[in-house]
């Protein structure tokens, strides 16, 4: 019997280190919850359900700065239910990199059934 506790110990401790480990890890907007992340893009509401909508310098910063730190960020916070409570439409809300002429936005890459121009 004490050897088998001898054996298993080493493997639940590490099956323990995991979980914490996985628990603790970052999503696609880094350590930053996802509402937060899209709390954060409120500057955009307007241009992002509506294409003939400005999009005002303060969205094209917080945009460039969320594809800056966590490209794949920007898709989750787009098709996150916050959003779509928020009336955020993301066909629409997917142009914004490119109606604020950020240069090194992720086009062509999908974004759900989207693709980001």
């Amino acid at each position: 019997m004490a050897s088998q506790l001898k054996f298993a110990f080493p493997f639940v401790t590490f099956f323990l280190v995991y979980l914490v480990g996985w628990a603790n890890a970052a999503g696609e907007c880094g350590r930053t919850p996802i509402n937060a992340a899209a709390t954060s893009l409120s500057p955009c509401l307007g241009a992002a359900s509506n294409v003939r909508a400005r999009v005002t310098p303060a969205c094209c910063t917080k945009v460039n700065a969320l594809i800056k730190s966590a490209p794949r960020c920007l898709c989750a916070v787009l098709l996150s239910p916050l959003a779509k409570k928020a009336g955020i439409k993301p066909a629409i809300a997917i142009t914004i990199p490119k109606r604020c002429n950020i240069k090194n936005r992720p086009a062509g890459k999908k974004c759900g059934r989207y693709t980001v121009p």
